[in-house]
C-alpha cells in the first residue's frame, strides 16, 4: 500500500527542472575542473572504485550533492541521503543498520549528509565509530568553514574538499542546457546573448539558482505564434533583488579584507567590502567598531581626528540605523583610508603587555607612588617627586628601574 501511495505521489510530482537536468556522470559534470578533472587526485580515487569519506564545502548551487550521487553511481555503492536539519542519532542508527545489511551482499554504503554543520556534537559522535570501523562512509556537505562547525574528531577521519561558485562558461551551458531541454519538450524559445549573459550575472555561480531562473522565466514569458519570447526586463522583475552571497566564512573574510584594505590605503576596496557587508545583512554596528579598530590600531598617531570620526560614525549608526547610516559610515572608511598610517600605538601597548607577562612586572618607582594617606611618607612614598609643570627641566625618573631604558616609542 505505502508503496502504491509512494507511486502516486511521484506521479504527480512536479520535479524542479534542476533535478531533472542533474547530471548522472562526471563526463557531463560542468565546473570545478580543479576537483574533477582527469588527473585530479578524487577522479583518480573514484575511478579506482576505492571508497573514502569526506566533507565537500562550498556555496550552495556549486554541485556537492550531484557530485556525492555520482561517485555512488560510479563505484556502485548504496546512497542514503538524509538532512542535518530534518534528522538526528535515530537517522543514523537507521542507515548503519542499513549498511550492515548491504554490507552482506557485498555493496558498500555511502551516507550522504546534507547542510552537515547543523548536526550538534552528540549528533557528530554518533557518526565516528562507524567510519572507524569501515560499516559506511561519510560524504558531507555543508556551505560553512568545516573547521568552525565540525568537531575536531570528525574532522580528522574526514578529507575536506573545497567547491568554488561555477565559472562563467560552465553556468552560461548549464542555462543553454536548460532551455534546449524545455524547448524539446514544451514550446520553443526565443533567447539571446544579452538574456544568457544576465541570467549567469544573475546566478553568480550558482547552477541551481540559474536553473530555477530559467524554468520560471520561461514558463512567465510571453507565448507568441508558437514561440515562448523572453526579454531581460521580465527576468529582472521575476528574480528582483538579490542577497550577495555571505556564508560564515565570507562574514571573516569581508571583515578581513575591509580592515586589510584600510589599511593598506585603498579606499576604493575598503568601499566596496563596507557595500557588500551592508548588501549582506551585516549588522553596521559590527561594521563601525571593525572601523574604530582600524582608525586606533592603524592609523593611530599619525592622524588622531580618524578615531573620533570613526567613533562618531558608530554614534550616528546608533542614531540613524539603516540604510541612512551608510553614509556617514562610507564618509568615516574613506576619511580612515586615506589617512597616514602608523602602527606606534598598538606596537607600543603590545610590547609594553607582553614585558610584563613575560615577568617583567615591577612597582614604580618610590617618588612616583601614591602619597595621599597619612603613613605614606613613613614608608617614603612619594619622597622625591619633582612636579613637572613647576620645573619641565628636571630629569625626572618614570619607569621602574629594572626598565629604566626600555623603549617602546
Amino acid at each position: 500500500m505505502n508503496n502504491l501511495f509512494t507511486e502516486i505521489e511521484n506521479k504527480n510530482k512536479q520535479i524542479p527542472l534542476a533535478e531533472i537536468l542533474r547530471p548522472k556522470t562526471l563526463e557531463d559534470f560542468l565546473g570545478q575542473k580543479n576537483v574533477v578533472d582527469i588527473h585530479s587526485p578524487l577522479n583518480n580515487l573514484i575511478n579506482s572504485k576505492r571508497l573514502f569519506s569526506f566533507i565537500f564545502w562550498g556555496p550552495s548551487g556549486s554541485g556537492k550533492t550531484t557530485l556525492s550521487r555520482i561517485i555512488a553511481n560510479t563505484v556502485n555503492a548504496q546512497f542514503i541521503e538524509i538532512s542535518a536539519v530534518t534528522s538526528g542519532v535515530k537517522d543514523i542508527k537507521e542507515a548503519v543498520e542499513s549498511a550492515k545489511i548491504a554490507l552482506r551482499d557485498g555493496q558498500k554504503t555511502i551516507l550522504f549528509i546534507d547542510e552537515i554543520h547543523r548536526y550538534s556534537k552528540t549528533q557528530q559522535d554518533a557518526l565516528l565509530p562507524h567510519l572507524e570501523n569501515g560499516t559506511l562512509f561519510l560524504i558531507g556537505s555543508t556551505t560553512e568553514n568545516p573547521s568552525f562547525q565540525v568537531i575536531p574528531a570528525l574532522l580528522s577521519r574526514v578529507q575536506v574538499i573545497r567547491l568554488e561558485n561555477l565559472d562563467d562558461d560552465s553556468i552560461k551551458k548549464i542555462i543553454n542546457n536548460g532551455f534546449s531541454y524545455l524547448s524539446e519538450n514544451y514550446q520553443q524559445v526565443e533567447i539571446n546573448n544579452e538574456i544568457l549573459d544576465f541570467i549567469a550575472k544573475l546566478s553568480r555561480g550558482d547552477a541551481r539558482f540559474a536553473l530555477n531562473l530559467v524554468e520560471n522565466s520561461y514558463f512567465s514569458s510571453n507565448f507568441e505564434n508558437g514561440v515562448r519570447k523572453l526579454s531581460v526586463d521580465n527576468i529582472e522583475r521575476l528574480a528582483q533583488s538579490r542577497k550577495t552571497r555571505y556564508s560564515q566564512q565570507e562574514h571573516y573574510d569581508c571583515a578581513s579584507a575591509f580592515q586589510k584594505s584600510l589599511r593598506g590605503s585603498d579606499a576604493n576596496a575598503a568601499i566596496y567590502y563596507l557595500a557588500k557587508m551592508i548588501e549582506a545583512g551585516e549588522d553596521p554596528r559590527f561594521i563601525a567598531r571593525r572601523l574604530i579598530v582600524c582608525a586606533a590600531e592603524d592609523v593611530g598617531t599619525a592622524n588622531p581626528m580618524a578615531l573620533s570620526l570613526a567613533v562618531s560614525a558608530y554614534q550616528a549608526v546608533e542614531l540613524l540605523g539603516m540604510p541612512e547610516a551608510r553614509i556617514p559610515l562610507a564618509e568615516a572608511v574613506i576619511y580612515v583610508a586615506k589617512s597616514k598610517k602608523s602602527n606606534q600605538t598598538i606596537m607600543a601597548i603590545d610590547e609594553a603587555i607582553n614585558d610584563i607577562r613575560n615577568g617583567k612586572d615591577y612597582p614604580p618607582p618610590m617618588h612616583l607612588r601614591d602619597s595621599h594617606y597619612s603613613d605614606a611618607k613613613k614608608y617614603g612614598f612619594g619622597e622625591g617627586y619633582v612636579y613637572t609643570h613647576s620645573n619641565p627641566e628636571y630629569n625626572q625618573q618614570f619607569l621602574p628601574d629594572e626598565l629604566i631604558d626600555r623603549k617602546y616609542i
